[in-house]
């Protein structure tokens, strides 16, 4: 059969069995008249050709072409993309089901081709994730798909799956009170000044809103607080000098995200301070640098991995949940201690 497309009648001819039995079989079809016997040799028939079936055609007929649509905004790029990827193929692997890549770097126009792409492949749902928990705007899909955020929001298709940001919020805060850090905490990161990336986040909102919480349970409130617009590590260097000239008595920096941190971490060192002998540092995500600082950075993490298995199954199994949240885990490194003043 080499040089042409094995077809079900070529499968039905060495297996001795009609067309129409043969697809009985192989789509798993109940049918009391086909017997076992026929049911092996449609199998083996089917083996040794290598018989593959057309899933266009199937999903005429109304039946799973066992794909879904995994579009994406630049999820590709990083180590975080990487976990939400191997959690959506492992979860899809599982289930029978393979997964169909698409990246649109936030293009409203190439959303709408990969949105068309993927139906047009009839694929039975879409997961549409995003690099940043954020809320995001989205092309229309048709009535009836199947459709999952994946660390995003969207007004128009309700079931997503995020990170527990509140509960990572408190953990932090936390942490640190179970160090013994209580009226020397100062807060570095995004409060009052907000980039238009920022004010769509999801990460902001709730991180902030978890962090607010515990300080009030703890009946803590910060020393000092430092606002960053764009959390990259220059802004963080920048944030944590302002607040070493202030002078108050800090013992430990609240980062909002790592990259904040990394810039932390080299203020503190240019102003002759340890960490964490003097200022213990905590952060949040978990990003692949955060290992080999020097110490370890301790940090709330991103369960990318979890949350890509999460959205396969709300996916192929739709529930009533509109929002599953996902655990952030805590990576206890060595930047946290007890303070020294």
């Amino acid at each position: 059969m080499t040089g042409k497309r094995v077809t079900l009648a070529d499968v039905a001819r060495l297996a001795g069995l009609s067309p129409t039995a043969v697809s009985l079989i192989l789509n798993g079809r109940p049918n009391t008249r086909l017997s076992q016997d026929a049911r092996d040799r449609a199998f083996s028939a089917a083996q040794a050709l290598g018989y593959r079936p057309n899933l266009s055609a199937r999903a005429l007929r109304g039946d799973k072409t066992h794909t879904i649509g995994f579009i994406s905004d630049m999820v590709t790029t990083t180590r975080f993309a990487s976990g939400l990827i191997e959690g959506t193929i492992a979860a899809a692997e599982e289930a029978g089901h393979v997964v169909l890549v698409m990246e649109t770097n936030g293009d409203p126009r190439r959303q709408a081709v990969a949105v068309e792409a993927v139906l047009d492949r009839q694929a039975d749902g879409i997961l549409f994730a995003s690099m940043r928990a954020r809320e995001v705007d989205l092309p229309e899909v048709p009535a009836g798909t199947e459709v999952v955020m994946l660390n995003a929001a969207s007004p128009i298709h309700r079931r997503s799956v995020l990170p527990d940001e509140e509960a990572g919020g408190r953990a932090a805060v936390d942490l640190l009170v179970q160090h013994g850090h209580r009226n020397g905490i100062a807060l570095i990161g995004q409060r009052d000044q907000v980039s238009a990336e920022l004010l769509r986040s999801i990460a902001v909102t709730r991180r902030m809103a978890g962090i607010t919480e515990a300080m009030r349970a703890h009946d803590l409130s910060f020393i000092d607080e430092e606002s960053i617009s764009i959390w990259v590590p220059d802004r963080g260097y920048a944030a944590t000098r302002a607040v070493l000239e202030r002078g108050r008595p800090v013992t430990a920096l609240l980062c909002l995200n790592d990259r904040i941190a990394f810039g932390a971490y080299q203020a503190l060192a240019d102003a002759g301070l340890s960490v964490p002998d003097d200022i213990s540092v905590i952060s949040f995500d978990d990003d692949e640098l955060a290992s080999y600082l020097r110490p370890g950075l301790t940090t709330i993490g991103l369960p990318h991995e979890d949350m890509g298995e999460k959205a396969v199954q709300l996916l192929l199994n739709p529930s009533a949940d509109e929002e599953v949240l996902i655990p952030m885990p805590t990576i206890v490194r060595n930047s946290v201690a007890a303070p020294t003043r």
